[in-house]
């Protein structure tokens, strides 16, 4: 039987599911830090939604400086339980990059989140996908295999709408590997889907852990080279087409280096200069913006990360339509609007 939980106990529920998942996957990370890299754990970084009366996060950030290029492991809850002028009762979520260092390691981004209106009516975002600069078959093949193992009936469905949610239009191409995308996902079975998340997350965790446990061989000069331009395909694709990403600046500005947590340390800027050209109005001048606020040598600083964000603010309060021009799955969410 399908025990339908109240408001309140649905978002406790769901913190403490994205919660469990931050930790396991920090404490892995951790190993992983202390047997290949400098033996540097974690740092926690915490922020608050309006001084904490919404609610907040936190997020555990890599220090470890010669395995990871930049790493994060974020949670967050945001919640509106006693302001009657929003529809959206909460907003649960854990959402992580891991960017190696080393370009013959793939990088991986995983995003769970859980979305809960005062109606009751509730959805899930279940996302996970490998992002190799140098790809190595065997990895794609081992993370494929794991997708189809945890999504079960839904495997399908998760890959061609992760196919279609990471297509970069002007590029025509894709952003990774192997894609797995849910958006809108909800069942009869609250504690199912509940269950469903939980396992999904913990299995594609595990298997990303042991792509990057494996292996210690030095990359080559051209290849170093591959994984900066990779990069920068990994920032114009987060900054021009991700909707967790735009939607999350657009919501507040209490969180902006947690939401740009996933974009990676350098990149290569006559690379991305080079797409100005090929983007539709109006992105052509949000990515010129970007452009310009991107140092020569294309180092990606937290200064750099809050003028990017100011920038983008700028260019959807003045270009509203432009939302539309951001990747989806088959069913559109209104996450910016649930917070309005």
């Amino acid at each position: 039987m399908n025990i339908t939980l109240s408001n309140h106990a649905q978002a406790k529920k769901a913190y403490i599911l994205v919660k469990t998942l931050q930790n396991s996957f920090v404490g892995k990370l951790n190993s992983i830090s202390s047997n290949f890299g400098s033996d540097k754990n974690f740092e926690e970084v915490s922020w608050l939604r309006n001084d904490g009366l919404n609610g907040g996060g936190s997020r555990f950030q890599s220090c470890d400086l010669d395995f990871f290029n930049t790493a994060s492991v974020n949670v967050s809850q945001v919640h509106y339980e006693n302001d009657e002028s929003k529809t959206l009762n909460s907003a649960s979520a854990i959402s992580t990059i891991i960017h190696p260092n080393n370009p013959l390691l793939p990088s991986f981004h995983m995003h769970i989140s859980y979305t809960l209106m005062k109606d009751g009516k509730f959805y899930w975002r279940i996302m996970a996908d490998l992002n190799p600069s140098n790809e190595r078959v065997e990895d794609t093949e081992d993370f494929f295999k794991s997708l189809k193992e945890l999504a079960q009936d839904n495997y399908e469905e998760g890959i061609k709408q992760g196919d279609k949610y990471f297509y970069i239009p002007a590029l025509n191409r894709e952003r990774g590997v192997s894609h797995f995308y849910l958006e809108n996902y909800y069942t009869e079975n609250q504690n199912n889907d509940f269950e469903y998340a939980l396992n999904f997350g913990e299995g594609i965790i595990n298997t990303y852990v042991s792509l990057i446990a494996k292996r210690t061989v030095l990359a080559k000069k051209e290849e170093i080279q591959i994984q900066k331009d990779y990069h920068t395909l990994y920032l114009y694709q987060v900054l021009l087409l991700d909707k967790g990403t735009i939607s999350g600046l657009l919501v507040h500005n209490q969180n902006e280096l947690g939401i740009m947590a996933s974009l990676p340390k350098e990149i290569n800027k006559s690379l991305l200069e080079s797409w100005i050209s090929i983007q539709v109005s109006p992105q052509d001048e949000l990515l010129k913006s970007i452009c310009e606020n991107i140092s020569e040598d294309g180092f990606v600083n937290n200064g750099t990360k809050t003028k990017i964000a100011q920038s983008i603010r700028e260019h959807y309060k003045n270009n509203k339509n432009a939302l539309n021009l951001l990747a989806s799955g088959f069913s559109k969410t209104t996450t910016v609007s649930n917070h309005k």
